[in-house]
């Protein structure tokens, strides 16, 4: 077997700038050939190698503080280049390469390709370098998750329950819904690589406890927080995140239509403007944990002229009453919103529940306005913020890309435990599975792809802290969630029949992984639309 003091960093490091070069023609060829609406698929691939190189630069980085890290960023280098030279295969033309462009690092891949160098990482995660600080955070919510989040997962998936009220006021007393608040209204953001840092070992934990149950609770908060420190009016940061960091208030997003997804832009729900404040009316869908929030981050169409696209659209802070988590209706007259016109027709809020296969716990609903008085103070921004709710939302998008990919994570590193765990005392044909060469080789690949996405959230939360890696967190969240469905589906396939009961959590973590693609930008729309974009240009 290769030991890690093996590892050819110099090789991998070649073979990344070689994968980079590959990148760099392809942009430059799908440019030459009409753009990427000529050319979606090559544009689509060549979108997610980028993601890959980068995941991969970050990997380098990890692998030189020592030899097991080496040997972690070596093995996923090789897996990179070798994926990358599938997607090109019988399309170099396309790609505008030779089809012969990896042969510079054939003896490196050779050499980490060979199977028994990743069975013999199986049972190595490779330290993560946290520091004492964030390591005490770790080590905070990881416990949090042991004893109040996973004795509730498997209940709430089974049943499609709420999540239980302990669970969101135990994580309120950590601070979880504070750590983007600034310090000055309430929270434990001081303006540092912590607050991103903190916020992507929080939620891997939250995660490793449960996708619905702890590592999306705080996903919905912090997008609104991100949007009010960035474009709030002073009186709103007064008002509204000393509540969301206190978990007084909880928050939903409501931005997805049933026409308009990813597509932002195109979005109908209306906001007239009528004496003391807004009325709203359209529908909203796929707007998670819209039952027990109680605001809601809306973003409607307050310019009647579609033609101005993204720049008709302002954000709002609306509130409703706690729901059922089984479906709800509100009704709103003049006596139930301070500033509500009396002559006003009355309002009504539907939220209907859409059953899911995975991530249970929060809900999704489907929101049907009619009438819905929002009062001017709510609109945030003040007159300031009028047009500018497309811009607001993606403050906290683009964090919120970057705490997927750290759900990702969490969900992952729990699918490896259960399997590594399995396979140590599954026996078959009179060994443990483990013994075997390809169980081996497939925890050995789990390990080394957790451990280098890790590494490369890690990477993009410093970068965010700068002010930078807008681009870089949708590149990590495209990489790494399409890793989980690998990564869980081969977990739950280590289990065999019993990955496929119930009686395992394997298979929640399955179901679960297959949102991380959707969700925060679906898969294709942030390939095409935003890496892409970057990348070649329109």
């Amino acid at each position: 077997m290769t030991s890690p003091d093996s590892a050819d960093l110099a090789g991998a490091a070649a073979a990344v700038d070689l994968a980079q070069e590959l990148v760099e023609q392809a942009c430059a060829s799908v440019r030459g050939r009409g753009g990427i609406d000529a050319n979606q698929v090559v544009a689509y691939d060549v979108a997610h190698a980028a993601a890959a190189v980068g995941t991969a630069r970050a990997a380098l980085q990890y692998g030189e503080q020592g030899d097991v890290e080496a040997a972690i960023a070596a093995a996923f280098v090789a897996d990179v280049v070798a994926d990358l030279a599938g997607k090109v295969a019988g399309r170099e033309a396309l790609w505008g390469v030779e089809p012969g462009w990896p042969t510079p690092a054939s003896s490196f891949l050779e050499a980490q390709r060979e199977p028994s160098v990743l069975a013999a990482l199986a049972a190595t995660e490779g330290p993560r370098h946290l520091g004492e600080d964030f390591e005490l955070v770790r080590e905070t919510f990881h416990r949090f998750a042991e004893e109040k989040v996973r004795p509730h997962a498997e209940h709430v998936h089974r049943t499609n329950s709420d999540i239980p009220e302990d669970v969101i006021e135990g994580l309120a007393e950590l601070g979880g819904f504070g750590l983007s608040v600034p310090e000055e209204y309430g929270g434990f953001a001081s303006g540092g690589e912590s607050d991103y840092m903190g916020m992507v070992v929080a939620t891997e934990e939250l995660s490793w406890g449960s996708l619905g149950v702890g590592g999306s609770l705080i996903t919905r908060p912090e997008i609104l927080t991100r949007a009010l420190v960035y474009g709030g009016t002073e009186e709103q940061k007064k008002q509204w995140l000393p509540k969301l960091a206190s978990a007084e208030i909880l928050a939903a997003v409501a931005v997805t239509e049933p026409d308009f997804g990813s597509d932002v832009a195109g979005i109908v729900t209306s906001a007239t403007r009528v004496d003391g404040g807004w009325v709203v009316n359209g529908v909203k869908t796929w707007c998670t944990f819209a039952a027990r929030a109680d605001v809601l981050m809306l973003l409607a169409r307050t310019d009647p002229d579609r033609s101005k696209a993204h720049r008709g659209i302002s954000m709002f802070v609306v509130e409703k009453p706690q729901g059922d988590g089984h479906g709800f209706v509100f009704t709103q007259g003049a006596d139930d919103v301070e500033g509500r016109p009396a002559g006003l027709e009355a309002g009504r809020l539907e939220g209907r529940p859409i059953d899911t296969l995975g991530y249970r716990g929060m809900h999704s609903y489907e929101l049907a306005f009619e009438n819905w008085f929002v009062p001017s103070a709510n609109l945030v921004g003040g007159e300031e913020g009028l047009g500018k709710g497309f811009y607001l939302q993606m403050q906290g998008f683009e964090n919120g890309r970057l705490q997927t990919a750290a759900r990702a994570l969490g969900v992952m590193q729990a699918a490896y435990e259960a399997a590594l765990a399995y396979a140590s005392e599954r026996k078959v044909f009179g060994s443990p599975i483990i013994d075997y060469q390809l169980t081996q080789w497939k925890l050995g690949r789990m390990a080394v792809i957790i451990q280098a996405t890790r590494q490369s959230s890690y990477h993009v939360a410093r970068l965010m802290a700068r002010g930078e890696g807008a681009l870089e967190a949708s590149m990590v969240k495209a990489y790494v969630c399409r890793a989980a469905e690998w990564v869980t589906r081969e977990a739950m396939q280590i289990h065999g029949g019993m990955g496929y009961a119930e009686e395992f959590p394997v298979s929640r973590y399955f179901v679960d992984a297959r949102v991380l693609s959707i969700f925060e930008g679906a898969d294709e729309t942030l390939a095409l639309k935003v890496i892409a974009r970057r990348l070649i240009g329109d």
